[in-house]
């Protein structure tokens, strides 16, 4: 969670001013897109920087972190889980950023016994503040293939997507007091940690270090988004940027076809939300849980 911390006050600007900053980064060359973090030659990023691959054995895990800072935008990355007995790893792709309160992304994949389902764990965390998770098991065997998982986040709300389908919204309900995050800019992070202590069935299974390493990959990391130059404005423009498609998701909405499938996966594929578990709030649940609804 390593990010720069600074600041800009986003949502004080009018939207044609911000706008005038955006400029459109979309790149596939994890060589040029990210740095190691931690984990050392675990870290390969082959096919001349076309895929990045992630492993964990009973020494360490390993991760990445975006060079570049990002206020909105539209992120994607495929990711290819690690297949057969994951059971204890914890694999992630995120959005974060610094200080003691930070905002957070996140899609973390719980693995899982061979067989069993991967859940999808989701979070949302806005000035230090997180316990905002929904979890999910998808439709498909996320280890057999590549799939899309996306973040869409601009000034209304944050878009959780898989493969284009809408799993999770949070909504900007900041004139109900609820932090948002628009104000700090955020890295790209991937990686693959030992998490047995929690990740599968609450601990219970733990990691079986005679099938490392676990190799997690990832490829077409692709964003259309604010790029931050110096930490403090929006570097490059495209003069085209207005004209084209490319900039639809700053101030994109969900449609009624959109709403209905984030219902279809909600009612049939969601097995935790913490907006209805009033035993763990005491009774009573956030209040963008209730706002929202």
């Amino acid at each position: 969670m390593a990010s720069s911390s600074s600041t800009i006050s986003a949502m004080l600007v009018p939207a044609a001013v911000l706008l005038s900053f955006l400029m459109v980064a979309s790149a596939n060359n994890f060589y040029l897109d990210f740095d190691t973090s931690w984990g050392g030659n675990r870290t390969k990023i082959l096919n001349n920087g076309e895929l990045l691959t992630l492993s964990l054995d009973n020494s360490s895990g390993s991760g990445v972190q975006s060079k570049r800072d990002f206020l909105f935008g539209k992120i994607d990355m495929q990711i290819k889980l690690v297949p057969n007995n994951s059971a204890g790893t914890v694999t992630t792709y995120f959005l974060s950023s610094q200080g003691q309160y930070w905002d957070e992304l996140d899609f973390e994949f719980l693995g899982n016994l061979s067989g069993q389902p991967y859940t999808v764990h989701t979070n949302v965390i806005t000035q230090g503040k997180g316990n905002r998770e929904q979890q999910f098991y998808m439709w498909f065997d996320p280890t057999a293939d590549f799939h899309t998982y996306s973040f869409l986040w601009n000034p209304q709300y944050v878009l959780f997507s898989v493969d284009g389908t809408p799993i999770r919204e949070f909504k900007n309900l900041e004139t109900s007091g609820v932090p948002y995050p628009n104000k700090q800019v955020m890295k790209v992070y991937a990686s693959i940690w030992d998490g047995d202590s929690w990740a599968t069935e609450g601990g219970k299974v733990k990691i079986d270090w005679s099938q490392a390493p676990f190799i997690a990959a990832y490829r077409n990391f692709t964003t259309y988004a604010c790029i931050m130059s110096n930490g403090t404005t929006c570097g490059g423009f495209n003069s085209s940027f207005y004209s084209s498609n490319n900039s639809s998701w700053y101030t994109q909405q969900l449609d009624s076809a959109s709403q209905a499938k984030l219902k279809w996966v909600q009612d049939n594929y969601m097995i935790y939300n913490y907006c209805t578990d009033t035993k763990r709030f005491n009774g009573t649940v956030p209040t963008e849980c209730t706002v929202s609804n």
